[in-house]
């Protein structure tokens, strides 16, 4: 069972369906921790009802970004979490989240990328008078939404579609997707240990 943190800063659907998920048996994790960087986020409350523990923090209120990831960091090593799953969260992770957790943090982006990178994919789709965009689940690595892609779903953009239109069909999407690729890539994490584990 994967020891997971989900990093989120608004809502948190995804982090619900994410935990809705894991309590369906569709996904063999369990969130250990919420981590959020904005007060009264909506995601605060819905790991209050699951009675997940949350990390919650004002960036501004730290140094620089190494001063507040060190606290991070703690959080993470006292619950002895294995992967991080960002779902909606807007800051960029840096150098010792990076470092600590090198091939185990995860991103789902609405868009495909490389299209579409940063805050506002949806709107930035739409003001492009694209005619398709779509989500992607990624590592992350020093950049914005540059890491290497794990899965694409294609959403149409039909005309006059709505941006409220757009984001229900996509955040749909997400949360089929997300639990079925971190389900995945828990089940592939799982045969190549038991392989090493074998030929030790």
């Amino acid at each position: 069972m994967k020891k997971i943190a989900v990093f989120a800063s608004g809502s948190g659907t995804n982090f619900q369906a994410i935990n809705d998920a894991i309590k369906d048996g569709k996904l063999e994790a369990q969130i250990n921790l919420l981590v959020c960087d904005r007060k009264g986020a909506m995601c605060i409350k819905r790991a209050e009802t699951e009675n997940i523990p949350a990390f919650v923090f004002t960036a501004k209120e730290y140094r620089d970004k190494a001063s507040y990831e060190e606290v991070i960091l703690q959080k993470l090593r006292e619950q002895e979490i294995e992967f991080i799953v960002l779902a909606g969260y807007m800051r960029l992770i840096g150098p010792s989240l990076l470092s600590a957790f090198q091939g185990r943090i995860v991103n789902i982006h609405p868009s495909l990328l490389p299209a579409f990178q940063g805050k506002d994919a949806i709107g930035q789709a739409l003001a492009a008078k694209a005619v398709k965009t779509g989500v992607t689940v990624h590592y992350i690595d020093e950049g914005m939404d540059t890491g290497p892609v794990i899965d694409q779903v294609e959403v149409v953009i039909d005309k006059g579609d709505t941006k409220e239109m757009l984001e229900e069909k996509i955040h749909a999407i997400e949360h089929q997707l997300y639990p079925a690729v971190l389900q995945k890539l828990f089940h592939s994490e799982a045969v190549i240990e038991g392989k090493t584990q074998q030929q030790l």
